[in-house]
C-alpha cells in the first residue's frame, strides 16, 4: 500500500521503536528506510538533511521531516487522532496529567534507563566497548529512585497517565524491554505495581511487531 510515511532508522535504536510502536498502535502504513550506521550513513547526507545532529530515526509524512522520537510520537498522535488506539486524551486536564508523564520519563526515566541500556546490552551486541561497571552502578541507584515514584502513582492509577495506555506509557517500551533481558529487570519485578504495568504494555500486540522486526 503506497504511504507517505517514511522512518529511517535501525531496529535496534530505542528511539526508532518508540516511533515505531506508535505507528502500529495508531494501525498506519509507513516504509522503513533501514540506515548502514556501521558504515556511518547516519553522518552522512542524504540523512543528514533529515536529522542534521546524525542520530536515528528520522520521520517524513509528505512535505514534512521530523526528527527527535517524542516530538514526532505527539505529531502522529495529532495528526491521525482518529486512526487506531487513541494515546492522548482531547479533555485538557486529563491531556496534561499525560504530558507531565511524558516530561517525567524524558528528564527522570529515560537518562539512568539508557545508560543502563547502553551499557548492559548495546556495548555488548554491537562491540562499542567495556561496560563501566561504575556507570552502571550510579545509573541503577537513580533508576531505582525514579522507579520508587513509579510505584506510587501506579498504586493510583493502572497506567501513568490515568486508567488506558496513552504516549507516557509507550515511550517507555524501548528500554524496558532492553532491560528486562538484563539483571536490571530486579527492579522493576521488586515493584508490584511497576512490574504489572510493564508486563501489561510489553504485551501489546503493537510492541510485538516491532520486536518482530529485530
Amino acid at each position: 500500500m503506497a504511504t507517505s510515511i517514511k522512518v529511517h532508522g535501525v531496529p535496534f535504536s530505542g528511539p526508532t521503536c518508540r516511533v515505531l510502536a506508535c505507528l502500529y498502535e495508531k494501525e498506519l502504513e509507513y516504509e522503513f528506510v533501514k540506515l548502514k550506521m556501521h558504515e556511518g550513513e547516519h553522518k552522512k547526507q542524504p540523512f543528514l538533511s533529515i536529522n542534521p545532529f546524525g542520530q536515528v530515526p528520522g520521520f517524513q509524512d509528505g512535505d514534512l521531516t521530523l526528527f527527535e522520537s517524542r516530538a514526532i510520537t505527539q505529531y502522529i498522535v495529532g495528526n491521525y487522532a482518529n486512526n487506531g488506539t487513541q494515546l492522548i486524551f482531547q479533555d485538557p486536564k486529563k491531556a496534561a496529567i499525560v504530558l507531565t508523564w511524558i516530561e517525567v520519563e524524558s528528564h527522570h526515566y529515560d537518562p539512568p534507563a539508557s545508560k543502563l541500556v547502553l551499557e548492559l546490552c548495546l556495548k555488548p551486541l554491537l562491540g562499542w566497548g567495556e561496560t563501566d561497571a561504575a556507570v552502571v552502578e550510579q545509573s541503577e541507584a537513580e533508576l531505582a529512585k525514579v522507579l520508587d515514584i513509579y510505584e506510587d502513582r501506579l498504586a493510583q492509577s493502572k497506567y501513568l497517565g490515568g486508567e488506558s495506555f496513552t504516549l507516557a506509557d509507550l515511550h517507555h517500551l524501548p528500554t524496558i524491554d532492553y532491560l528486562f533481558g538484563t539483571q536490571m529487570k530486579k527492579l522493576f519485578e521488586s515493584r508490584p505495581h511497576v512490574n504489572a504495568w510493564a508486563a501489561d504494555i510489553m504485551a501489546r500486540p503493537a510492541w510485538a511487531k516491532v520486536l518482530a522486526l529485530r
